[in-house]
């Protein structure tokens, strides 16, 4: 059993950053494909980034250049780096831990991004 908890969303003016973070408890977190998801009031959930034990990232295209997933397996923690926001970007964002068919979710933190 893992458990999430996400931490570092809050209210930001267009082209500014936040960095999320995601503490995970339990066993072996190092195995897990670590990601974040958001979803958008109205919209379906949606993947923004992947990082892979070996540290192997994976983007949306709406993110990419803008936005860095990181992991400390040290510290059970991964990261979700988020420069240049855009009012788009507002959501709220998951945190996912997956391993072959076991997949955990975090509760999920609100990003907002308005001037």
């Amino acid at each position: 059993q893992v458990q999430l908890v996400e931490s570092g969303g809050g209210l930001v003016q267009p082209g500014g950053s936040l960095r999320l973070s995601c503490a995970a408890s339990g066993r072996d977190f190092s195995v897990y494909v670590m990601g974040w998801y958001r979803q958008a009031p109205g919209k379906q959930r949606e993947l923004v980034a992947t990082i892979t034990s070996g540290g192997n990232t994976n983007y949306v295209d709406s993110v990419k250049g803008r936005f860095t997933i990181s992991r400390d397996n040290a510290k059970n923690t991964v990261y979700l780096q988020m420069n240049s926001l855009k009012p788009e970007d507002t959501a709220v964002y998951y945190c996912n831990a997956k391993f072959r068919v076991v997949n955990y979710w975090g509760q999920g933190t609100q990003v907002t991004v308005s001037s």
